[in-house]
């Protein structure tokens, strides 16, 4: 789970002010961050299906998120993938 702290944080690095929280770029940050923390959560918890469901969701969430950037701002979209250190 995101602390405040946490999320405010992300939200000023990839936002452009502090009040930022719908553009695309946070919501993928966001998303990123919600995804490691139930990634070690299920290195400790392995038979726990239905948490595993709710990332399934959110890595498609995620996805169709960057498809949609990709598709309006490649440049974004590249620096975000770096940044995030994610594979595409």
């Amino acid at each position: 789970m995101l602390t405040k702290e946490a999320k405010q944080e992300i939200i000023t690095e990839f936002g452009l002010n502090d009040k930022d929280t719908g553009s695309t770029e946070v919501q993928i940050a966001l998303l990123t961050a919600r995804i490691h923390d139930l990634n070690e959560h299920f290195k400790a918890h392995k038979k726990d299906h239905s948490s595993r469901r709710g990332l399934l969701k959110l890595v498609g969430q995620r996805k169709s998120l960057l498809k949609y950037l990709k598709r309006n701002d490649l440049e974004s979209y590249r620096e975000i993938l770096k940044k995030l250190n994610l594979r595409k």
